[in-house]
């Protein structure tokens, strides 16, 4: 493998110029540099990025932690991530933590010893406290739609009571009474305030929100699946059913399908996210737009910021959520 020496023995210049001429750092004659450019281009020359990121203490690498890359919703954040380090010269390294704090804080440590710039944590699954981030004071963090406002890291968050709001406000206008929700796991922030939304929406129309009807999900498939079928096996069922998140939705479709109960004709059902998926169901799914990829670009703009300015009081960042209107809810009909 080629080193900065034998390019410049091979162009007759010094080490030093040879770095200008790659990094640009210093004004190097057209002829030098085509020169250097040439002996480069022949010995296939690619510069350490270890060696460089020693010497500036930065490697232009970040790192982020998710619950699941698998999971859609993940996965469309962490696309928007790698937009925007592409755009601004970064790399993105992406671990998953599937909900485990031990790998959570394995991760943490790998990254750190690869000596990445700053972390986005989105850990979903996981619940939050100073103690969970203790061991990493100095690291610069940011908490995607996760964690709370009272530790070292900018969070940005969604608007998750809004959102709730908005998708049972919508049953409510389709003349909808009789109103159930599939909710995420207690204790998480998302679906804790989704609930809250929904509640909140509720008691505003004067609605009696029934307890039977009120059953916690997982955000997954599997979760949607069981929840949507222990509604189901209730003396009565709803005729609308907010649920909390559109993995859960798919699943509890499939639910009604086995049941041989029709959407929307028999139960109108809204998500929550707007993953891509969501369009292409049959029928397509109303959910509401947690905007995925902006969560993403603004998650690298934001560590950027804490990279740049580590002194800084830490920023609460409000994502708003919007209603999209598609096939599976109708007026309903007695």
């Amino acid at each position: 493998m080629a080193t900065i020496k034998d390019v410049a023995r091979l162009a007759k210049v010094s080490t030093s110029t040879v770095s200008h001429v790659i990094n640009k750092t210093r004004f190097v004659s057209p002829e030098i540099t085509l020169r250097v450019e040439q002996v480069v281009k022949e010995l296939n020359y690619a510069p350490s990025a270890l060696a460089r990121s020693l010497k500036v203490n930065a490697t232009r690498t970040l790192g982020m932690l998710v619950t699941s890359s698998a999971n859609p919703f993940f996965a469309e954040v962490v696309q928007g991530v790698e937009q925007r380090c592409f755009e601004h010269g970064y790399s993105l390294a992406l671990c998953n933590t599937r909900g485990d704090q031990a790998r959570l804080h394995h991760n943490m440590e790998m990254l750190l010893q690869k000596r990445v710039d700053g972390i986005i944590l989105m850990c979903t699954q996981l619940e939050i406290d100073r103690q969970l981030l203790a061991p990493y004071p100095n690291v610069p963090l940011v908490l995607a739609d996760w964690g709370t406002n009272h530790l070292q890291a900018d969070l940005i968050q969604d608007c998750g009571k809004l959102g709730g709001q908005q998708a049972t406000e919508h049953l409510i206008r389709l003349g909808h009474t009789e109103i159930g929700c599939i909710t995420g796991p207690a204790g998480q922030r998302a679906a804790d305030e989704r609930l809250l939304g929904f509640r909140y929406a509720m008691q505003q129309a004067g609605l009696t929100i029934n307890p039977d009807w009120l059953v916690a999900g997982d955000f997954e498939l599997t979760g949607g699946n069981t929840a949507m079928s222990t509604l189901l096996a209730q003396p009565k069922r709803p005729s609308a059913v907010f649920i909390s998140n559109d993995m859960m939705a798919v699943g509890a479709l499939r639910a009604l399908a086995d049941a041989n109960i029709k959407v929307p004709e028999q139960m109108s059902l809204v998500g929550y996210d707007n993953i891509e998926l969501a369009h292409y169901l049959v029928p397509a799914l109303t959910t509401v737009e947690q905007p995925k990829a902006g969560l993403g670009a603004l998650a690298v703009e934001t560590l950027l910021s804490r990279i740049r300015s580590p002194e800084r009081a830490p920023q609460v960042l409000t994502l708003t959520p919007e209603l999209i209107i598609r096939d599976s809810s109708q007026r309903f009909t007695p």
